[in-house]
């Protein structure tokens, strides 16, 4: 029987094989193995490795597996996309549970949560590939007609705001700078960049039932749903809310102005 298209082997998957191997070997010994020991007339314990390894290392692994698919999930920013949001070598955390409980290999919710709100940067599996890993802002929510127009965005027809919020330095975009603004969505303010240098990119859409319109806050320099169309609800990996490393390239060193700043 075929696998649905977004199971893939990623380290979820492992560690949830591992927790299942593990707690087979250490349920043998708890209920059977270790009684026959007991009753060995020197009393030693011995266990034969494979066990010796389980009961050592399951309570270690499924710890783990709990923490990392249902509590708290760690990511490194590896583009620029999320500029000026998310800086390349950002290491983030992502809140596993804002949006339901979801298992980590077939994604199935089992516990309800919450939807995403206009203005959340959320991780999913991008629909193209689920293998992949994409960070981005929500912008539309089901029904929402989305456009983008002359680099504004509009949501039901309604233009959102924007105020010129300085000048950002991007030595590597043509000009060496970008427009930094100030972008005003209905219930959230963040703030974006566009590249003057760049011409707009035209879009328009109805958001389908289920899925959501996500967005780099680096409006020329991201590939989002303008490009591969809207996330489905069951491709959402969880809410991102704090940066707990960040690693300075062009330095070589850590950048500790960034390390524990709540991502918003």
């Amino acid at each position: 029987m075929a696998l649905p298209p977004d199971v893939h082997f990623d380290f979820a998957v492992l560690l949830t094989i591992l927790t299942i191997l593990t707690g087979i070997g250490w349920l043998i010994d708890k209920l059977w193995l270790s009684r026959q020991r007991r009753n060995l007339i020197d009393g030693k314990d011995k266990p034969g490795w494979l066990i010796d390894f389980s009961r050592s290392f399951f309570p270690v692994i499924l710890a783990v597996l709990v923490l990392r698919s249902f509590v708290a999930e760690p990511f490194r920013i590896p583009s620029g996309s999320m500029i000026p949001t998310l800086l390349v070598g950002d290491f983030i955390l992502v809140n596993k549970f804002s949006y339901g409980l979801r298992d980590p290999v077939f994604h199935t919710e089992f516990v309800k949560g919450n939807r995403p709100k206009r203005g959340d940067i959320v991780v999913f599996r991008w629909p193209n590939d689920p293998s992949v890993d994409f960070i981005k802002r929500i912008v539309g929510l089901p029904g929402d007609r989305i456009a983008y127009r002359e680099k504004v965005l509009y949501i039901n027809d309604q233009a959102q705001p924007q105020t010129a919020d300085g000048v950002y330095a991007a030595p590597k975009l043509p000009g060496g700078a970008a427009y930094r603004l100030r972008e005003e969505i209905p219930g959230h303010t963040h703030h974006i960049i566009v590249n003057p240098e760049e011409p707009p990119r035209d879009f328009e859409m109805v958001v389908p039932p289920g899925e959501y319109f996500a967005m780099g806050d680096n409006r020329d320099g991201s590939f989002d749903s303008r490009g591969w169309g809207t996330v489905p609800e069951r491709n959402l990996v969880g809410r991102a809310f704090f940066v707990w490393m960040s690693w300075d390239g062009a330095q070589m060193r850590p950048n500790f102005a960034r390390i524990g700043i709540r991502i918003e």
